[in-house]
């Protein structure tokens, strides 16, 4: 009789400080697939459900793909939204039962208002309808807050090892390659997990360079043990106000808990006696602007504050008002603002006009006014080939208006939050970015691997906003503790 797998998620990574919550028009507007439209989606997209596919396929195990709910990062996920999710993929689940083993892609740093853990949730609910005899294995975004209880309730948990995420498909390949291994009788996954007493600076989470380089060597080296199957590290997101946020370590093994568990406790050693380390020095913004003059351009200013990949709203003008003030530089910024661009549609191409940019400020709200003239208006869609963080093909910023400034300088403004995780948000609206002295990404470490290479140098920026960079800023009233950098335990 031939196998059949199925392939579910939902997918989501939740700020709990962002107050409007996630609803079902989110994920609308991002990725809400089933059935067929998922593998036509991702079957050869640099993501994981693409990975996985092409495991099963070469193998000749049916994958039955079910429903993909992923939404752009933002507030916690509403209720009511989370509801209609789970019953429609638990809903697809029965059509296809029974099945002989189930390919999960859950983020790990999923909140609803219901189920702070939502991704132990679902997953719990997946396990108890399926049984103890059917294994789950999946994967997990490199900055996933573990629970027990998502552990618990797979066999096998592999997260993404590089940040930016260029690294999707292939550990969609690891995770569906261990559910052939289990399925031909070959291996028995058992994996273990630590939650680590410290959760790791958003901005020192960059894996080609110290310290999380020499992090994940020492886990790499690890690895090599016999009866390792894969060892994770979780960095955590700092954004979510849940008992479980912080890093943690995943070690799966075939059929050893113990040499699971010791290869665990090595790496929580390593990461407990390097911990400063993995607190670094925040840039402020006129020291990022005075950078600008001293390095190779473009520069690129990553806007920590306002990181969309976190939840950020996409609307922060700090550094827009910083570089207009300033005035020596030519910029790029992308601003999410649906009214402006209403008031940019109503004037035609090479028409100067004066324009309202609301979003978040220095002070709170703002209204930055700025003359203009109108470059181009489209409807926001583009594509992306290369490998890049999230490992998407198709992105969509609803109608969108770009605007040049007296000196020189562009704004393009959308309608729907864009990830700046791609070049091509620049280039196929004809935009050279070798033509400005510094690009304004709203991220800490995703765009780089679309920006690095037309961007020589690098400047993250300590920017206000739900994502700032110094997470003790937060009012946590949840996490676990003790936990560093909280309590400071020399």
């Amino acid at each position: 009789m031939a196998l059949k797998v199925a392939l579910l998620g939902i997918y989501h990574e939740s700020n709990t400080y962002v107050e409007a919550p996630t609803v079902l028009t989110d994920f609308q507007n991002g990725h809400y697939l089933k059935g067929a439209a998922i593998r036509k989606e991702y079957q050869q997209a640099h993501h994981e459900i693409g990975g996985m596919l092409e495991v099963m396929d070469h193998h000749e195990i049916e994958v039955v793909p079910l429903m993909y709910a992923e939404a752009t990062p933002g507030g916690t996920v509403s209720s009511e939204t989370y509801k209609l999710l789970l019953d429609d993929m638990m809903r697809q689940l029965e059509k296809e039962l029974p099945v002989d083993g189930c390919l999960v892609v859950p983020h790990g740093a999923g909140v609803s208002e219901n189920y702070p853990d939502l991704d132990g949730h679902w997953l719990s609910l997946l396990r108890e309808r399926v049984g103890w005899s059917i294994p789950i294995i999946g994967t997990l975004d490199l900055h996933a807050n573990v629970s027990e209880l998502m552990v618990s309730s797979t066999n096998a948990l592999i997260s993404y090892k590089e940040n930016p995420h260029v690294d999707q498909r292939q550990r969609g390949k690891e995770a569906a390659g261990l559910m052939v291994r289990y399925l031909q009788g070959s291996i028995n996954p058992v994996q273990v997990m630590i939650q680590v007493p410290v959760a790791i600076s958003i901005e020192q989470q960059f894996t080609a360079k110290d310290p999380c380089k020499s992090l994940y060597a020492y886990a790499a080296a690890l690895s090599q043990q016999e009866k390792i199957l894969a060892i994770s590290i979780l960095l955590g997101f700092p954004y979510a106000d849940v008992e479980e946020m912080g890093s943690s370590i995943i070690v799966v093994s075939d059929d050893n808990a113990d040499i699971a568990l010791a290869s665990a406790k090595k790496l929580e050693t390593y990461i407990i006696e390097n911990r400063k380390h993995f607190v670094g020095p925040k840039n402020d913004i006129p020291s990022s602007l005075e950078l600008i003059n001293y390095n190779q351009r473009p520069v690129l200013l990553l806007d920590m504050g306002d990181n969309v990949g976190g939840g950020g709203p996409g609307n922060n003008t700090c550094l827009l008002e910083a570089l207009e003030d300033d005035g020596r530089f030519k910029y790029f910024v992308c601003i999410y603002d649906p009214p402006a661009v209403t008031a940019a549609s109503k004037h035609q191409q090479g028409e100067m006009f004066d324009i309202s940019i609301t979003g978040t400020g220095r002070n709170g709200r703002k209204v930055h006014k700025i003359k203009v003239s109108l470059v181009r208006l489209s409807e926001g869609d583009f594509t992306e080939d290369h490998p890049r963080h999230g490992g998407q093909v198709n992105f969509r910023m609803g109608k969108t208006a770009i605007v040049s400034t007296e000196q020189g300088s562009m704004i393009m403004l959308t309608t729907l939050r864009v990830l700046p995780f791609s070049l091509r948000q620049l280039t196929s609206f004809d935009i050279n970015p070798a033509r400005f002295d510094a690009i304004v990404a709203k991220g800490v470490n995703a765009p780089i691997a679309a920006y690095a290479p037309v961007c020589p140098t690098i400047v993250q920026v300590n920017t206000p906003g739900v994502t700032q960079a110094d997470m003790t800023l937060f009012d946590f009233r949840n996490r676990r503790k003790p936990l560093f950098p909280f309590e400071i335990n020399d």
